[in-house]
């Protein structure tokens, strides 16, 4: 049977919907019917677009292992595989003549690679934000000195105060971390006027794209540019290719200093018992055997990507993003964090957190899943400082949160509930989840829920649709 949208169709931003995976799946609900899943959860994971499933399948008869190969699969697989490098480099602007696209898991693993790699020196001071995911927070921590920058009452970045620390830090700064958009508010962050900042105290900036790639067009710009950026990670399942691949883009020259960070097959030109002598970029630092399948999947997501017009799908997602947010503040007792002006949502990703009066979080983004199909996320979404400080919460109220936590109560840890848009995305679904919330607050829901105390998640009385009836690994 043909897969619907087939590569030989132009893709769209009028027909994505219908390219990707899974878009029709029926999920079960409390009253016992079926329903269309709804899948507002899309800044944590996207479902695969069609043509890259597609081509990942048409990839697989060929596929084999890269590099030092001789038979045709092989050397067919090499050559896939190192296009799939250039055409990261051609999607970010970058020369590959001075920059490299290293492959690895995801952006997480990436900003540790490259925490490792960086010389820090008498520049020992890393400066990111409370904006940021944990993972572009902790690995600096490991490694340097680590001053945080703060937030406005939005939550949005503060300047002036980056401006502050770059002046009391100066020649101590070695990197700048930041956000390119928060997977929290969406905030989309001026990283080009930040980088000229950053390169001014002769310091250098990486940018977290896992949350802004999948939305927006990014241009490092070339070396010379006073706004260029160094180092840029992304993640490939937060752009339609869940296949465990992600990318990290920056200096050749770093890179090819010193010993790779994680050694064995694959890093090295020759071995004795005395000496080794390491691989050109970018094999010495893609230790043992890669995720051809991954890169190649990463590679046809960005030809898809350009195919729909990055323009185009931020313009799309900014009318979702408009349409929820004017609909939503109109709920009596809901509070939307951070931006909540549609006319402003051009310096926002679709990216929606709010909260429900007097509702646990996670009892609102159970109802919404259990009644109403519709899959959120809830929490703190790995931003744990960025939340704190948008609550406002004392040190003694956090101090007290830590020991419940930690004491395995999680009932009361706070949290809000987040939607955040594809591309595929519509209108309609927005209505439904306008409806469900409207129900919700209006306390017409149905069921009966039960929290956990080791997780703080709710479940509905007497609901638990067996997983095997929908998917097996047998």
């Amino acid at each position: 049977m043909a897969d619907k949208g087939s590569n030989s169709e132009l893709l769209t931003i009028g027909n994505v919907r219908k390219n990707i995976v899974g878009i029709d799946t029926q999920v079960p609900l409390l009253d016992g019917s079926h329903r269309t899943y709804v899948n507002f959860d899309n800044a944590a994971s996207t479902p695969a677009l069609r043509p890259v499933l597609n081509k990942v399948n048409e990839f697989m008869s060929w596929y084999s292992s890269v590099h030092r190969g001789t038979g045709f699969k092989s050397r067919l697989a090499t050559e896939v595989y190192d296009e799939a490098h250039e055409i990261v480099c051609e999607f970010f602007g970058t020369d590959p003549k001075t920059n490299v696209t290293i492959f690895g898991k995801n952006s997480t693993e990436a900003l540790n690679k490259l925490a490792r790699r960086l010389d820090f020196g008498t520049r020992n001071v890393v400066l990111t934000t409370l904006m940021e995911h944990h993972s572009n927070d902790l690995p600096w921590r490991a490694v340097a000195q680590v001053e945080h920058v703060g937030i406005d009452h939005e939550g949005a970045l503060d300047e002036n105060h980056l401006e502050w620390l770059l002046e009391k830090y100066g020649e101590q700064v070695r990197l700048v971390a930041l956000t390119g958009a928060s997977n929290t508010t969406g905030y989309i962050n001026p990283v080009h006027r930040i980088a000229e900042k950053t390169h001014a105290v002769g310091a250098e900036i990486v940018v977290d794209a896992a949350q802004l790639a999948p939305h927006r067009a990014i241009d490092m710009r070339p070396d010379s540019d006073p706004g260029h950026i160094d180092y840029l990670v992304i993640s490939a399942h937060k752009m339609y290719a869940p296949f465990g691949t992600g990318a990290l883009i920056g200096k050749r020259d770093i890179f090819l200093r010193g010993d790779p960070d994680i050694v064995g097959g694959g890093t090295v030109k020759i071995v004795t018992t005395d000496e080794v002598g390491w691989a050109d970029l970018p094999d010495r630092e893609e230790a043992g055997s890669p995720n051809v399948v991954g890169a190649v999947a990463l590679a046809k997501t960005i030809l898809s990507l350009q195919e729909i017009g990055m323009d185009e799908l931020a313009k799309h997602e900014a009318a979702l993003t408009a349409r929820l947010l004017s609909r939503l503040t109109r709920i009596e007792g809901v509070k939307i964090y951070g931006i909540n002006d549609p006319a402003r949502v051009t310096e926002k990703v679709g990216v929606i957190p709010f909260l429900l009066e007097e509702m646990n979080h996670s009892l609102l983004a159970a109802i919404l899943s259990v009644e109403g199909g519709i899959g959120v996320r809830n929490g703190c979404f790995c931003s744990h400082p960025y939340l704190l400080k948008l609550f406002d919460l004392s040190p003694e109220e956090i101090k007290k949160y830590q020991q419940a936590i930690l004491g395995g109560d999680r009932r009361t840890i706070p949290g809000l509930v987040r939607v955040s848009f594809g591309c595929y995305n519509d209108e309609t679904e927005i209505d439904w989840f306008i409806e469900m919330m409207e129900t919700i607050a209006d306390g017409k829901y149905r069921g009966r829920y039960v929290q956990d105390v080791a997780t703080g998640e709710f479940h509905a009385h007497d609901f638990s649709p067996r997983v095997s009836d929908y998917f097996t690994l047998s």
